[in-house]
C-alpha cells in the first residue's frame, strides 16, 4: 500500500518535458488513430500544388496589373465577365453538389486557408472570393490540426473525403486559369516602354527578351496520380483569330484581255492613248510581299509605259510627239510578228515650262493613318514642292469628314510655309472626297494661270465616303470641270482601301494621270524626275486608230489597253475625250498580228469573205497596217491629225535585230501577259522573258530596268502555274 505522503511527495514533483522524438511519434500515432476513427479514404484526392478558385483569380488579376495590360475600366470588365462567367458556368456545370442521406456533403478541406489581405487588390476578385465553402464542424483539435498543417505546407491540404468532384474542380480550376490567361491576348496591346521603343527603331523586336514559357500551358502538378482524369487544357487559340483581322477592301476593276480581231471582218482597232503607271507599282508592291497579283490590277499597257524610252522625238513643239513603228518576229509564238508603235513627246525645256498653278487635294481621313499613307504622302509632296519655281503657286485643301483650305494660293519663293502646312496634316474623320474636289476647283480658278499649268493633285488612299461617292457621277463633276482648263492627276496610297477603279475613272476624264505610290523612291520617280511629264501638257485627247490590210494580215490583237477602247467613229469625234502626253513622255502601243498564209490563224475565214480582199484590186496591197493618230494641243479644241503607213520597210528580219528598247519593251509585255494569265503567253516561262529583258537591259541609270528584273525572279518563284 502506497503511503499517502509518498503520494503527495510525487504529485508535486515537476512533469519531464517531451524529447522532440517522443513528440513526433505521439503525434504520429494521434493522427493514425484519427484518420481509422474517421475512416477517409488513403486515395489521394485533387492536386496538391494548385491553388484554390479565388486565390486562382488573385494571382491571374495580379499578373495582369503588374503587366499593365488594363488600362481602363472597360478593359477591366472585358477581362472580369469572362472569368467570371466561365467559372460559375463550369461550377454549375460539372460540380453540382453532393447530396448524401439529405445533406450536402462537404469537408473542412474546402475551407480556404487564411490570407493576409492583398494591398490595393482590385475588385474582381471579390465575386469569385464572395461564397467560399463552409467549413465541416469536426471539433476543435480537428480545427487547430488544419490550421498547424496548412502553416507547416500551405501548398498541401489535407487529403479528406470529399465527392470526387473535388478532383475535377482542381483540374477544371487549372483549365480556367489556362483560359483566363488567354484573355489578355485579345486586348490591344499597351504603348511600349520607352525602351521598347528605342529597341523597335533600332530594328529589334520588343519581345526578343520574353521568356520561352511566358505562355505555355499550365504542366500537371508533380504530385497529380497517374491515370487521373486528365486536365483539361484549351487549345491554343490561333493568332489569327485573337487578332481582328483587316479587311481588304481594294476595289479593281476587272476586264477582259482583248481578244483576237479578224482583219477581214474587223479591221480597224481605235483606242486611247494612256501613259499612267499606277499598274506596275501595284504589281511591284505585291511581288515584293510576296504574293502574285491580282489579275485585275495588272494592265500591261501601264506596265510598258512605266519605262523611259529614248524614242525618237520632234523636233520642235509645233508637232508635239513622233511615232517610231517596228515590225519583228514575236518571241513567244515563231508564227506571228508584233508591229510595236513608240511616240515621243516633245521635252518641254526648264527655261521654258511656264508657270504652274497646283492645288494638293489631300485625302486626310482616319484611314489614312498608316505609315504608307500619310506620312508617305507629305514626303512625297515636299519633294515636289523642292522642284517648283519662285513663280509657280501652290495651295492645299484637305477632305475628312468635310474639306477644308489649309494654304490659301501661296508663291512657291515661300517654301517654308508651305512644308509647314504640309507638315501640320493630321489624319481623321470619314471622307468627303466630293466636297474637297469642289473646293480644289474654286481654289484653282482663284490664281488660274493663262496659258500655264493648272491643275489639281488629287492624293488619296481610296473610296469617297461621304458626299457623292458614285464614280459616274464623279466621272460627270470632274468632266465639267475640265472645261475650265484645270487638270486633274490622282496619287493612290497604301493598301486596303484603294480604290483604284475611281482613281482610273477621274483621272481619265480629268486630262491627268493615274499614280500609285507605294515608296519613297517611287514619289521621287513620279513628282521629281518625270515632274515635267507629269504637269506639263503638251497634248490632249491623243488616240490611235490602227487599219490592218487583210491581204497581208490575217488577224491582229492589241496587247493591254482594254479599258482605254474607243468606238470607231469616236477617233473623228473631238468631243469624246482621251488621254494626254506630257513633255517628254513615252507611249508604246503592241499589236501581234498573224501574217496572211501563215497558218497561225485561230479564227476561221469567212467563206465569202476572199472575194473582197483577193481580188488584185486593193489599194496600198504592200501595206501591213495604216497608223492615225489624232491629238489636240492644250489650248485648242480641234483635233490634228497624224499618219504613218506599216511597210516592209519598218520591219527587222529576227527579234535580236530590233533595238534595245523596242525588246525590253516586249519583254515586259510578255510579263504582263503572264501575270494576267493569257492564253498567248501560257507556254512562254518567266526564264525566256528574265533572258530578253537581261539581254536588252541598255543604259539603266536609275535601276528601274535591274528592279524589273528582280520582279520576274520573285514572280517565277511564286507561281509556276502562270
Amino acid at each position: 500500500m502506497v503511503d499517502d505522503n509518498e503520494l503527495e511527495r510525487l504529485r508535486n514533483l515537476a512533469v519531464p518535458a517531451p524529447d522532440s522524438e517522443a513528440q513526433t511519434r505521439a503525434l504520429a500515432a494521434a493522427m493514425q488513430a484519427f484518420d481509422l476513427n474517421e475512416k477517409i479514404s488513403t486515395v489521394p484526392q485533387g492536386s496538391p500544388a494548385d491553388l484554390r478558385l479565388t486565390e486562382r483569380a488573385q494571382r491571374l488579376w495580379r499578373e495582369i496589373m503588374q503587366r499593365k495590360l488594363i488600362a481602363t475600366p472597360a478593359l477591366t470588365a472585358l477581362v472580369a465577365l469572362p472569368i467570371a462567367g466561365y467559372a460559375a458556368f463550369e461550377m454549375l456545370r460539372e460540380q453540382p453538389p453532393v447530396i448524401s442521406n439529405g445533406k450536402v456533403t462537404e469537408t473542412v478541406a474546402d475551407k480556404p486557408v487564411a490570407q493576409k489581405p492583398i494591398p490595393n487588390q482590385p475588385a474582381i476578385s471579390e465575386p469569385l472570393a464572395a461564397a467560399p465553402a463552409k467549413e465541416k464542424k469536426t471539433g476543435a483539435d480537428s480545427e487547430r490540426r488544419v490550421e498547424d498543417e496548412a502553416q507547416v505546407a500551405p501548398a498541401s491540404p489535407p487529403k479528406t473525403e470529399l465527392s470526387r468532384s473535388d478532383d475535377r474542380t482542381r483540374q477544371e480550376y487549372g483549365a480556367l486559369k489556362d483560359f483566363a490567361k488567354q484573355v489578355p491576348q485579345a486586348l490591344p496591346a499597351p504603348p511600349p516602354a520607352p525602351a521598347e521603343v528605342d529597341q523597335l527603331a533600332a530594328g529589334g523586336r520588343a519581345d526578343a527578351q520574353a521568356p520561352a514559357t511566358a505562355m505555355q500551358p499550365a504542366e500537371m502538378p508533380a504530385g497529380a496520380v497517374a491515370g487521373s482524369r486528365p486536365m483539361v487544357q484549351p487549345a491554343p487559340m490561333p493568332a489569327d483569330q485573337m487578332q481582328p483581322q483587316e479587311q481588304n477592301r481594294d476595289r479593281i476593276e476587272t476586264f477582259k484581255t482583248n481578244p483576237v480581231h479578224q482583219a477581214a471582218q474587223d479591221p480597224v482597232s481605235t483606242f486611247s492613248i494612256d501613259v499612267d503607271t499606277a499598274s506596275y507599282s501595284f504589281v511591284r508592291r505585291s511581288l515584293k510581299e510576296g504574293i502574285l497579283p491580282d489579275p485585275g490590277t495588272v494592265r500591261v499597257e501601264e506596265m510598258i509605259n512605266y519605262f523611259p524610252y529614248d524614242w525618237k522625238g520632234p523636233d520642235s513643239a509645233a508637232t508635239p510627239f513622233n511615232s517610231t513603228v517596228t515590225v519583228m518576229p514575236t518571241p513567244w509564238n515563231e508564227r506571228t510578228k508584233l508591229m510595236h508603235v513608240a511616240i515621243k513627246g516633245f521635252d518641254v525645256k526648264p527655261v521654258e515650262a511656264p508657270k504652274a498653278n497646283l492645288v494638293f487635294l489631300i485625302d486626310v481621313s482616319g484611314s489614312m493613318d498608316e505609315p504608307d499613307k500619310l506620312p508617305l504622302l507629305k514626303s512625297a509632296f515636299r519633294l515636289l514642292v523642292s522642284k517648283l519655281k519662285a513663280d509657280d503657286t501652290v495651295s492645299i485643301v484637305t477632305y475628312a469628314g468635310n474639306a477644308g483650305t489649309v494654304l490659301m494660293p501661296t508663291k512657291a519663293a515661300e517654301r517654308q510655309k508651305i512644308l509647314a502646312a504640309i507638315d501640320n496634316l493630321e489624319p481623321g474623320g470619314s471622307t468627303a472626297g466630293e466636297a474637297g474636289i469642289k473646293e480644289a476647283y474654286k481654289l484653282a480658278q482663284q490664281s488660274f494661270v493663262k496659258d500655264g499649268i493648272n491643275r489639281v493633285m488629287l492624293a488619296t488612299d481610296g473610296d469617297f465616303n461621304v458626299g457623292q461617292t458614285d464614280d459616274d457621277e464623279l466621272k460627270r463633276l470632274i468632266e465639267k470641270e475640265r472645261k475650265t482648263g484645270v487638270f486633274l492627276s490622282v496619287f493612290g496610297f497604301g493598301r486596303g482601301n484603294l480604290n483604284d477603279q475611281m482613281m482610273q475613272t477621274i483621272a481619265q476624264n480629268g486630262n491627268g494621270t493615274a499614280a500609285y505610290i507605294d515608296t519613297l523612291a517611287e514619289a521621287e520617280k513620279v513628282l521629281v524626275e518625270d515632274a515635267s511629264s507629269t504637269l506639263f501638257t503638251i497634248a490632249k485627247d491623243v488616240k490611235i486608230q490602227v487599219e490592218f490590210n487583210p491581204a497581208k494580215v490575217s488577224e491582229y490583237r492589241l496587247v493591254g489597253y482594254e479599258t482605254r477602247a474607243l468606238k470607231r467613229e469616236d477617233f473623228n469625234n473631238d468631243r469624246v475625250d482621251a488621254g494626254d502626253i506630257g513633255s517628254g513622255h513615252s507611249v508604246t502601243a503592241i499589236y501581234e498580228v498573224t501574217p496572211k498564209g501563215s497558218g497561225a490563224e485561230q479564227v476561221d475565214p469567212l467563206r465569202y469573205g476572199e472575194a473582197k480582199v483577193d481580188n488584185g484590186g486593193v489599194a496600198n496591197a504592200g501595206e501591213y497596217a495604216f497608223v492615225k493618230i489624232r491629238y489636240k494641243l492644250p489650248n485648242e479644241n480641234v483635233s490634228k491629225l497624224i499618219t504613218t503607213p506599216v511597210t516592209a520597210a519598218n520591219e527587222v528580219p529576227s527579234f535580236d535585230e530590233a533595238g534595245v528598247d523596242q525588246r525590253f519593251s516586249v519583254a515586259v509585255a510578255a510579263f504582263g501577259q503572264k501575270l494576267r494569265d493569257a492564253d498567248q503567253t501560257a507556254n512562254f516561262g518567266y526564264d525566256r522573258i528574265l533572258e530578253i529583258a537581261n539581254a536588252a537591259r541598255g543604259a539603266d541609270p536609275f535601276g528601274y530596268r535591274a528592279e524589273f528584273l528582280s520582279l520576274v525572279r520573285l514572280a517565277s518563284s511564286l507561281g509556276t502555274n502562270r
